[in-house]
């Protein structure tokens, strides 16, 4: 009954604290178990004085009475009922702590063998999973401590020390099953169980496994636990244990995703949100362990540095980002990071070029995704990862973007350049980062903007054009957020005026979208700007005619004609103001009005500033075409200036107020030509808008007709005047005849002034005069009249700069749309109206050859900059639209009328206009390549077939050309044209997906040209064997094909030893006497790459080697087997050294044939040094020396014995020493000493085949020895002792003695 069980209670609480410990005693042992355990049970659950009761029952089971059986076994039912009484829960958490820590304390008193049973008590509970609240779990490692400390304990029939046993009883239970429930607990009780370090292993491979048994939400506890454990050793294991299992967690949640989207079904298994916030937890937790952990930071980078490419995922990068926000790992971090990014580069660039690379070693995920991986994960609340990103974003544009070139000059990329090489792209992944950052990120844009706008403003003397397209696509990204931001971008105009030109356009450009939208913005632009104009620096005045240009392209006034141009990169939904609403547009008016006044005043500065002006008023007009009127005057005043109104005057237009003077400096003071050019774009424009609004204007323009028909009619009639005159001008009239100089000279300076000016105000008067003759073929010769005196002053200009350096002709002023329309006029139209018109024309081969060589200036310049001169130039549409057009021409002018029938009958010196436009098709390949990737099928023809057929067909019809060549014969061979043919087809192949037939078709005819074509021409068989190695190395390995053309470059050069007869071998005809030598350096080069790719193989295979020590299990391979790469490596090796072994016999000519082959024979040696170095990296050493066996034997017999007969042959015929026979020489020296290294090792003679070095520290000449002796003989006129020189291979010691007695 109840009250019996208080009774009893009471009775022994009150005998424990009055002291009387023998009644204690008797009283306890008069009890039976179940009654103690009924009663410790009873206070328990009512949570009252049990701590008193268990204390009294310690008390009174105490020694001496301990010592009998009786006192220990009762103290052990203690312990017995309490600890499932504590696991059940029906306790409080205060009271179960109590009784715990009342056992904790007397757990030292207990005997040895109840010590076992209570320790094997635990394990079975932890089996059978009834360990559920893990309270009791504390009482766990004090009874493992005392367990240890017992001397003795049986254990089956013998017997077992403490520290055994206790070590049976930990691998028991880590070999059993766990309830995933107790996992967090027994990790956080083995934290206080003394453990030996291969315990503490076994432990933790235990917990990592566990991982995968427990919910998403349970593992970051656990992980906090783990590391905590670590402190005790492990610490490696634990980390790289935690970043495998999110590695594993990513990849599946990634498959679920993809099947997801493929089926269109939820498959989660893993929430994504759930899981992205558990690694966060996790991260937190491990940097929080790191900060005060040094030892585990250490093995944190140790781990990063060691197994880079494995160790990293999306997890592991944010993990790297967050403990590099501790200053001490900081740079260390930031460093590793950028070498990985950009060894993945450089390892990917190396495996897209070579087909033996890709099929040995899958593509594995790309380290620049995994970084936007962790970008787009970071979303989920990672801000202890986003500063980390930022600061990698900049890091990676700082050290990869553009450099400046020599003398300052930046290499342009142009915006639709892609980023080719590992530098580019590192830069290009650094802006993708922050750019991404920016639009998921808040509270980071602020920084990411005041970064990006400062080194605008600080990087003055390195290119910023990376910063610039960051800028711009943010701003696209994000219009409304930076206007938050405006007062950062206002600061950056106050520094316009000290920037240079290119920063100030592209920054004005990228920020144009805002100042639609941002009034207060526009303003402080307008003030700075105003400010540029009064500028000291000429720099300063430029940039304020940029920013007033742009603001007059992009505020359009109400009535404007809508231009594709006119609509912005941003939507109105992003943007909620209206800038096209009445009001604003009258307001604009104002606004361009006041900036046309402020700009006039520029048309009184420097040449530079007002050709500026001309060259942008063209696309203000067609983006605002009301203010036509203004910019119509404005020219037409200019105009006058220089004009000669006196109709009979020649010249018609007044060259000397077009330069200035100061000093003995002339210079030019007005560009004249590009004045004209503006006025003639403009008003054609203008006349083509009128006609094309007409029809609908009915009569209310009458007055405005009057008004504007003024200007239209003047300037009208003065550049016809202009043109008749200056068809009658000659060249004396401009004073610029045969006998001008065109020196330095302050006279010279002008003469070469005045002739450009004048060239190019002829060519703008063809490009009017061609659009007004509407093919009236009386129009159209005083065209021609026109070009003939361009034509003649041109000759002049070339002749005269031609005995001193050679100058680049002036670039031409006809506008690319122009040129587009003359030559599809010229070569392509066929409308019998206006055949005879163009008869004209077409009969002077001197302007079909002018047509075509400023259509190849154009494609340059474009190729060069992304965009050109002119108008429209920087309308990339517009621009690739007339590259289209001139394509399709130049190919059938080409395809057409062969150079063979062009140049028949023709005993000219000058470039045909064929070649001319084979040359023009092969800047546009390259172009089409480089700044318009994604339309290269549009630019090779319209219609829908695939880019490979369109470039299959192109490529037939220059097989077919170049196939006719080569079949006429060696005296009809037009080598210039062959080159060009070779470098269109390699620029064309690179658009052929190597796994396509048209690929291999490529491939088979250009092996069949190697082989059948034996014309002696050096440039072109170089052209073609460079067109077949790159083709080759994308098909397959290319030793085999280097060893045949080894071969044959030996059989046609012949053998160092001059008796020996070479087998006559030809596989390819195109190698022969003349073409040999140069064919070596390029069979050399090829060598060097393949050399590259084994040794890039060597390291790989030897960084896989540390992770596979790992997974031991994955090492032991079948001893027959032998791993695919080693293989590889055999094979490509055996034949490299075969092939090499050709050349080292060949009679190859002195100079830098001799010295490329010296050190790619050193590099081959370096490397096979490494191979002889790898087994002993290797798991199993023996494994790997298969392969070595071959590789040894190859170099032993044949190469080195040949290499050093070589080097006695290079030695005789170079007259001063190279540097490149003693490397080789030690490469090979160095090769046999790790060899003999490894034939103790192994126990395998690998040194039979080698026959040892001879010394060639030095050389001695008998002959000159001989004289010397006898000069000594002479001087001494006494007899010498005989010196007896031995000359041996071994050894020259004696001669070096007799020579030193001399």
């Amino acid at each position: 009954t109840s009250n019996m069980r208080a009774d009893i209670m009471e009775k022994i609480v009150s005998l424990s604290d009055g002291e009387h410990i023998p009644e204690l005693q008797q009283y306890l042992s008069s009890l039976t178990d179940d009654q103690l355990t009924t009663v410790v049970t009873n206070s328990a659950l009512k949570g009252k004085d049990i701590g008193a009761m268990v204390k009294s029952i310690f008390k009174g089971n105490h020694v001496p009475l301990s010592l009998s059986h009786e006192g220990a076994s009762r103290r052990l039912l203690l312990y017995q009922h309490c600890i499932p009484l504590c696991e059940s829960g029906d306790l409080q958490t205060e009271v179960a702590s109590d009784i715990i820590g009342l056992l904790m304390l007397e757990t030292h008193n207990l005997p040895g063998p109840s010590l076992a049973q209570l320790a094997s008590l635990f394990v079975d509970a932890i089996k059978l999973g009834k360990m559920g609240s893990g309270k009791s779990l504390e009482l766990f490692p004090t009874v493992l401590t005392a367990l240890a400390a017992t001397e003795a304990l049986s254990y089956g029939k013998g017997e077992l020390s403490g520290e055994e046993y206790k070590k049976q009883l930990i691998n028991s239970l880590c070999s059993s099953r766990w309830d995933p429930q107790c996992v967090i607990h027994l990790t956080t009780m083995f934290r206080d169980v003394p453990l030996a370090p291969e315990e503490l292993q076994f432990l933790v491979e235990k917990v990592l496994r566990m991982f995968l048994k427990l919910d998403l939400q349970e593992i970051p506890p656990l992980v906090y636990q783990l590391l905590l454990l670590a402190a005790k050793g492990c610490k490696k294991q634990v980390l790289e244990g935690i970043i495998s299992y999110f590695k594993e967690q990513d990849l599946r949640q990634k498959e679920e995703q993809k099947d997801g989207e493929s089926m269109e079904v939820e498959v989660q298994s893993i929430p994504q949100d759930q899981l992205r916030h558990v690694e966060g937890t996790a991260i937190l937790h491990i940097v929080f362990a790191v900060r005060l952990d040094q030892e585990l930071g250490r093995e944190f980078l140790k781990s990063v540095k060691e197994f880079s490419h494995p160790y990293l995922c999306p997890f592991s990068i944010a993990l790297l980002l967050s403990v590099a926000r501790i200053q001490r790992y900081e740079e260390q971090l930031f460093d590793f990071l950028k070498g990985a990014i950009t060894k993945g580069f450089k390892d990917e660039h190396l495996q897209q070029g070579s087909k033996f690379l890709q099929d040995l070693l899958p593509q594995r995920c790309s380290l620049a995704q995994m970084i936007l991986d962790t970008v787009k994960n970071s979303v989920f609340g990672w801000d202890h990862v986003t500063q980390g990103l930022v600061q990698l974003g900049f890091i990676l544009m700082d050290a990869f973007g553009p450099k400046a070139g020599p003398f300052g000059k930046t290499a342009t990329e142009g915006v639709n350049a892609t980023a080719k090489t590992p530098t580019q792209q590192a830069c290009r992944l650094g802006g993708h980062i922050l750019l991404e950052g920016f639009k998921m990120h808040e509270p980071i844009r602020g920084e990411i903007l005041e970064q990006v706008l400062n080194r605008l403003v600080t990087k003055t003397a390195s290119p910023v054009t990376h910063f610039i397209d960051l800028l711009s696509d943010i701003v696209v990204s994000a219009p409304m957020i930076l206007l938050e931001s405006s007062s950062k971008v206002t600061e950056t105009f106050d520094h316009l005026s000290y920037l240079p030109l290119a920063t100030v356009q592209g920054l004005l450009k990228a920020v144009q979208p805002l100042l639609k939208v941002s009034m207060s913005m526009k303003d402080a632009l307008i003030l700075v700007l105003r400010k540029a104009m009064f500028s000291s620096q000429l720099d300063g005045r430029k940039s304020a005619v940029t920013g007033f240009l742009l603001l007059l392209k992009n505020f359009r006034v109400l009535g404007s004609m809508a231009s594709s141009q006119a609509s912005q990169a941003i939507s109105s939904s992003q943007v909620q103001v209206d800038v096209h609403s009445r009001y604003n547009s009258a307001a604009n008016e104002a606004f361009c009005l006041e900036i046309l006044s402020s700009l006039r005043r520029c048309l009184g500065q420097q040449a530079d500033v007002r050709l500026m002006l001309y060259e942008g008023f063209h696309d203000v007009l067609r983006r605002n075409s009301q203010l036509a009127s203004s910019i119509m005057q404005t020219l037409l005043s200019q105009v006058r200036r220089y004009y000669e109104p006196e109709q009979d005057l020649l010249p018609p237009v007044k060259l000397e107020l077009c330069i200035g003077a100061q000093g003995d400096q002339v210079f030019l003071q007005e560009p004249l030509a590009h004045l004209l050019s503006c006025t003639v774009h403009c008003l054609l424009w203008y006349q083509g808008m009128r006609r094309s609004a007409r029809p609908n204007a009915g009569g209310s323009d009458d007055d405005d007709d009057e008004e504007e028909g003024g200007f239209q009619d003047e300037l009208q009639s003065i550049l016809e005047s202009i043109t008749r005159r200056m068809i009658k001008c000659e060249l004396e009239d401009f004073e610029l005849d045969k006998s001008a100089e065109f020196s330095l000279s302050s006279v010279g300076v002008k003469n070469s002034i005045y002739a450009v000016l004048v060239m190019g105000v002829y060519e703008v008067l063809i490009e009017y005069n061609f659009t007004k003759a509407n093919y009236s073929k009386s129009l159209f010769e005083e065209l021609l009249e026109l070009f003939s005196r361009y034509n003649k002053l041109s000759e002049i200009l070339k002749e005269k700069s031609g005995k001193g350096k050679s100058s680049k002709s002036p670039r031409s002023l006809l506008s690319m749309g122009f040129v587009s329309t003359l030559l599809t006029a010229l070569f392509r139209d066929s409308a019998q109206s206006r055949e005879e018109a163009l008869l004209v024309l077409r009969s002077s081969g001197d302007f079909l050859r002018y047509a075509v060589s400023v259509a190849l200036q154009k494609i340059t310049q474009l190729e060069e900059t992304g965009h050109t001169d002119g108008p429209d130039g920087q309308n990339t549409d517009k621009t690739f639209h007339h590259l289209c057009d001139i394509t399709s021409v130049l190919m059938w002018r080409y395809t057409n009328i062969p150079c063979a029938v062009e140049d028949a009958g023709k005993k000219e010196k000058r470039c045909s206009v064929s070649l001319l436009c084979l040359e023009g098709l092969l800047r546009i390949f390259s172009t089409g390549q480089q700044r318009y990737p994604a339309r290269v099928a549009q630019l090779l023809s319209p219609g829908n077939a695939s880019v490979t057929e369109k470039t299959a067909f192109y490529i037939r019809q220059f097989q077919r050309a170049l196939f006719t060549q080569l079949n006429g014969g060696e005296e009809d061979f037009n080598s210039k044209e062959a080159q060009l043919l070779v470098n269109i087809l390699s620029v064309l192949s690179r658009q052929l997906e190597p796994s396509s037939q048209q690929f291999v078709q490529m491939i088979t005819w250009t092996v069949k040209i190697c082989k059948e074509t034996s014309f002696e021409d050096i440039a072109f068989s170089k052209g073609l064997l460079s067109l077949l190695f790159s083709l080759h190395v994308l098909y397959k390995s290319p030793v085999s094909l280097l060893w045949e053309l080894c071969q044959d470059i030996h059989s046609q050069l012949g053998d160092i030893d001059q008796d020996l007869e070479v087998e006559k071998q030809s596989h390819f005809a195109i190698v022969n006497m003349k073409t040999a030598s140069p064919t070596t350096l390029l069979v050399l080069s090829q060598v060097g790459k393949v050399l590259d790719e084994v040794d890039w193989l060597i390291t790989k295979k030897k960084g896989q080697l540390v992770p596979d020590r790992l997974s031991s299990g994955d090492a032991t391979q079948a001893a027959g087997q032998q791993d695919p790469v080693e293989k590889a490596l055999t094979l490509q090796l055996g034949t490299l050294l075969t092939a090499l072994n050709e050349l080292v016999q060949t009679a190859l000519p002195s100079g830098v044939c001799t010295n490329t082959l010296l050190g790619e024979l050193s590099r081959t040696y370096t490397i096979l040094t490494t191979l002889v170095k790898y087994p002993q990296v290797c798991v199993c050493p023996l494994k790997s020396l298969i392969p070595l066996y071959f590789q040894v034997k190859l170099s032993g017999s044949h190469l080195t014995p040949q290499c050093y007969s070589f080097i006695t042959y290079v030695q005789a015929k170079l007259l001063r020493e190279t540097k490149a026979i003693p490397n080789l020489i030690y490469s090979i020296e160095q090769y046999e000493k790790y060899l003999i290294t490894l034939s103790k090792k192994s126990k395998v003679n690998l040194m039979q085949y080698m026959k040892l070095s001879t010394s060639r520290d030095f050389r001695i000449n008998a002959a000159t020895l001989e004289a010397a002796l006898q000069e000594h003989d002479n001087s001494q006129q006494c007899l010498t002792p005989h010196i007896q020189v031995r000359f041996e291979e071994d050894t020259c010691v004696s001669a070096g003695l007799s020579l030193l007695s001399l």
